[in-house]
C-alpha cells in the first residue's frame, strides 16, 4: 500500500523535530515523491549523510511502501 505524503512528514517530524519538510506527490500515484527538508539536525554532515538521516526516519519504508523519493536536504539558517 503505498504512502501519503503526510505520513512521510510525520515520520520525518518525529525524527527531526525541528524539521521543515515539504513533499511534493510527482505523479498522482501515491508512489513518488520529492521531498525537500531542512534541519539544523544537518550541520556539519555531508549530503550522503543527511540523506541517510531521513532515510532512517522513514523506518525501512523506503523501496517497500514508499517507491521513489527524490530527496534534497539542507542545514537550517540557525544552525
Amino acid at each position: 500500500m503505498p504512502m501519503n505524503a503526510s505520513e512521510i512528514e510525520t515520520f520525518i517530524k518525529e525524527a527531526l523535530p525541528d524539521a521543515e519538510v515539504q513533499i511534493n506527490d510527482l505523479r498522482g500515484d501515491g508512489d513518488h515523491y520529492a521531498a525537500y527538508v531542512k534541519s539544523a539536525a544537518f550541520k556539519g554532515k555531508t549530503r550522503v549523510q543527511q540523506h541517510q538521516m531521513v532515510y532512517q526516519a522513514l523506518q525501512g519504508r523506503m523501496g517497500n511502501e514508499l517507491h521513489a523519493l527524490a530527496l534534497q536536504t539542507s542545514v537550517a539558517d540557525d544552525a
